[in-house]
């Protein structure tokens, strides 16, 4: 076991978002992005594996396929599609948050609806996360 502090050690930059890796192998990666108010991650698509990102601290406007902003804060995971088109953009305050991709122990993504045991399904309004 090794522990991660998550929220130690963050840095921000002026010209663009930060992005850390905090864990990298073959079953996928996390990866920390620290943002300061008003910066912006442009919409785009990622590997063919599935994507949850937790948001950490700070506020920010989430966007998924539809492009429907979404407001989140401290303590929402947002889950995407395998390569689900997924942006971000910080409000008045520095954001941090996590970029988990992670695949199934063969290699491949669970396709969408999947229901094995303890299948848990996700739903996330706005209202839920203000």
């Amino acid at each position: 076991m090794k522990p991660v502090a998550l929220l130690d050690g963050l840095i921000y930059k002026d010209e663009a978002p930060n992005i850390q890796p905090l864990l990298v192998d073959e079953s996928g990666r996390v990866m920390r992005f620290t943002l300061k108010p008003g910066q912006k991650l442009k919409p785009h698509r990622g590997p063919q594996i599935a994507l949850l990102m937790i948001v950490l601290k700070g506020r920010g406007l989430f966007r998924g396929e539809d492009d429907t902003p979404v407001e989140c804060g401290a303590g929402t995971m947002l889950v995407f599609d395998v390569a689900e088109l997924h942006g971000v953009e910080a409000l008045d305050e520095e954001l941090v948050f996590l970029a988990i991709l992670r695949q199934t122990p063969n290699g491949v993504p669970l396709p969408h609806g999947d229901h094995h045991h303890h299948d848990i399904d996700v739903v996330v309004s706005p209202q839920q996360v203000k």
